[in-house]
Parts: structure tokens; C-alpha cells; sequence
């Protein structure tokens, strides 16, 4: 009786991960290019604010957000920006987490 039960708790764990494995594909997003700056040679994609952030631990901008060819060193300052308010307000921003961000990038 032990490898019945056994066969089944894995024939489920087995069919979770499979599942999620094809909810998460669904999900893929169409991100815009990585910024072209000389400033900064390593990006990484913000979902939430739809914007990159540097990731260059060599670059003065390490951990600035780049929108619209400048860079913000807080939220707070990107958020103060009316090109990004303007984007913010667009129907090309989709931001967050899940909701397929894609385009509207501005850089």
C-alpha cells in the first residue's frame, strides 16, 4: 500500500508543477529594448513602474530608473517626471505585477 500512496502523492506534486508551469507561460511579456546608454551597461526590467533600472555596479546610475533618456535615482522623482506622469496616464503603460507590460517605454 506504501507505493500506491506514494504514487499518488507524486502523480500530484507532478501535476501541480506541470500546471503551473504552463499558467506561467501565458504570462510572457514583450518588453521594450534595453536602454543604449553609455552609462550603464547592465538593465533590468521594472514591471511595476514599467521603466529599467540600472544594474551596473560600476556605473555611477547603479540603482537609478531610466525613463524617456534620464535617469532618476528614486521613485519618487520618476514619478514627479510629466513624461512619465503622461505615461503613467497612456493606455501603452500596463504595469504590475501579472498584467503583461508591454511597450511604452519612451528611451
Amino acid at each position: 500500500m506504501k507505493g500506491t500512496k506514494t504514487k499518488k502523492l507524486m502523480t500530484g506534486v507532478l501535476s501541480t508543477v506541470v500546471a503551473t508551469s504552463m499558467t506561467g507561460c501565458g504570462n510572457q511579456q514583450s518588453l521594450p529594448p534595453e536602454p543604449d546608454d553609455p552609462n550603464c551597461d547592465e538593465w533590468e526590467w521594472e514591471a511595476e513602474d514599467g521603466v529599467y533600472e540600472c544594474e551596473d555596479f560600476d556605473s555611477d546610475y547603479n540603482g537609478y530608473l531610466f525613463y524617456a533618456g534620464a535617469y532618476y535615482m528614486t521613485k519618487s522623482k520618476l514619478k514627479k517626471s510629466s513624461a512619465y506622469k503622461k505615461y503613467r496616464s497612456s493606455k501603452s503603460f500596463k504595469g504590475g505585477f501579472g498584467s503583461g507590460s508591454k511597450g511604452g517605454f519612451g528611451g
